[in-house]
């Protein structure tokens, strides 16, 4: 799958923006505030019906205006695709792939894959287990779309459980009836567990390996921590009968996969405790592009990557290694404030856009065009 262009109204402080995309590498450029990282926040949101930088979705309509509306052009060997995403504060967003109205975008086929650096994305590395969960169960999907019902049905009957367990507590339920939703938990509980540790092993091999390459030594790791040791249903809902009497006093279950954790370590310290910004930011760099190389191995086309504001903080040597890694195959989009601080960018290529004065302006060759809009 490969985007050919994303279409912005009204969005953030746009009020039309277009941009095409090159086949491999894109640089946009641009002062501090001029928009860059809008026009990646409006083609994150185009791909996957959500933002990257807000819960509050509020945030992307720009002022004075009621809906703001997203548009990506995509093509793969079936054909074109056109993903579009409208928000009108207060109502359901409205979402569509080739004309027809979807639950999710992420359900699509005709959906391009996005991964995202943005320096907020570093609380992926030193934040709550919480958020890596998420991301890894994002990169299963990802890797085996299939597999998407196992995170959902585990969420639904964890859900369920917890509102027996608030029965219970308030004398509403009986504490025999546990022992179904144990074993229904557990059988969604042990599937979940088993997706989560291929694709972290399969991810590891190639993380120690662009970790490598980005200058971060001294044995990086990616290991997936389970809180249960247990392979089968019957096991797992073993662990959960032993702990009803906890769970009970909490009123919530307290041992299960969502409450596991991925680990980015180095040299056996964890990096969210031990890492300097400088190495997470590596780390964190190292696991999307692991991520988009086995992604793009599993499934023949690598993810659309944005990098944002990604070269403020490495020296030229890494900027040089990065910049190799990302011309390895696949999409990506890299914002910097002056061309200079992206190596090759001047070379033959790599599309070149510049956002100054509310204007997206294309300074690329290679057939590549980008219609200039007014901004807000």
């Amino acid at each position: 799958m490969r985007v050919t262009r994303v279409i912005a109204r009204d969005f953030r402080a746009y009020e039309h923006a277009e941009l095409a995309l090159g086949d491999g590498l894109t640089v946009v450029t641009g002062a501090n505030g001029a928009g860059k990282t809008n026009l990646l926040e409006a083609l994150y949101f185009g791909c996957t019906g959500r933002s990257f930088r807000t819960a509050n979705e509020r945030e992307v309509v720009r002022f004075g205006a009621d809906v703001a509306r997203v548009e990506v052009l995509a093509s793969d060997e079936t054909g074109d695709h056109r993903l579009a995403v409208g928000l009108r504060p207060g109502e359901p967003k409205r979402l569509t792939v080739d004309d027809a109205r979807v639950e999710r975008l992420t359900d699509s086929a005709a959906r391009p894959l996005v991964a995202v650096f943005a320096p907020d994305r570093l609380e992926l590395v030193k934040g709550t287990p919480s958020l890596r969960r998420a991301h890894l169960d994002q990169v299963v999907v990802a890797l085996w779309p299939s597999r998407a019902t196992t995170r959902r049905s585990y969420a639904r009957a964890l859900a369920q459980r917890n509102a027996l367990l608030a029965r219970v507590r308030s004398g509403a339920g009986s504490r025999s009836s546990l022992g179904a939703w144990d074993l229904e938990l557990a059988r969604h509980g042990v599937a979940l567990t088993a997706d989560r540790a291929a694709a972290v092993d399969a991810l590891q091999p190639r993380f120690a390996a662009r970790a490598g390459d980005l200058g971060l030594d001294a044995r990086p790791e990616l290991s997936y921590r389970p809180r249960s040791r247990a392979t089968d249903p019957e096991a797992l809902a073993a662990e959960l009968a032993e702990r009803i009497d906890g769970d009970l006093e909490r009123g919530f279950t307290g041992h299960g996969p969502h409450r596991d954790d991925l680990a980015l370590t180095r040299d056996g310290r964890a990096l969210r405790a031990y890492g300097s910004q400088g190495q997470q930011r590596l780390a964190l760099l190292a696991l999307l592009l692991a991520e988009r190389e086995e992604i793009a191995a599993q499934r023949t086309a690598a993810p659309l990557l944005l990098l944002d504001d990604v070269m403020s903080e490495l020296d030229e040597e890494r900027r040089q290694r990065l910049v190799a890694l990302l011309q390895t195959g696949g999409q990506a989009v890299i914002t910097a404030t002056e061309l200079a601080h992206v190596p090759h960018a001047d070379g033959s290529g790599v599309a070149r856009v510049a956002v100054a004065d509310g204007e997206v302006r294309s300074e690329a060759a290679d057939g590549l065009a980008l219609a200039d809009r007014d901004a807000a």
